[in-house]
């Protein structure tokens, strides 16, 4: 077996991925029994924004990480597939990842709204670096 050293930051955006969930299970259940709420009471997204504020943060930041992250995991599997191996798009990876769990962290404890958005403004500057790195390659092969 051979080392890609892409795969380590994929798999580090994942276990965020999967810590941010259970971060929402746990909060949500607790929230809802302290409550006393009904489960079919947040049936909805926008039900469970109005019944289940306390959560909220959390619930945000994994569908968060279901989305801009969809850009990365694409750029990481297309890099892969393509045998790509480039220092660069290593170090942005890992700096993306980074950027995603500061985001993450800020968005689930303390989430002061312009520290949030400045690392998300970042995060996104260094996945189109990531993808303008990435098209620079595969035009120039």
């Amino acid at each position: 077996m051979y080392f890609k050293p892409l795969l380590l930051p994929l798999l580090a955006q994942v276990a965020l991925t999967f810590f941010v969930m259970l971060v929402m299970y746990q909060r949500r259940v607790g929230e809802m029994k302290s409550k006393r709420i009904h489960p079919q009471r947040a049936k909805t997204r926008s039900a469970a924004h109005g019944v289940l504020p306390d959560s909220e943060s959390a619930s945000n930041n994994y569908s968060n990480l279901l989305e801009s992250p969809l850009l990365f995991y694409v750029a990481i599997l297309l890099t892969l597939i393509l045998m790509v191996q480039d220092s660069i798009l290593v170090a942005l990876a890992w700096t993306y990842v980074a950027s995603r769990y500061v985001h993450s962290l800020i968005h689930i404890t303390y989430n002061r709204v312009m520290h949030r958005f400045s690392v998300f403004v970042f995060s996104c500057f260094v996945l189109l670096a990531m993808w303008v790195r990435l098209g620079w390659i595969i035009i120039q092969a």
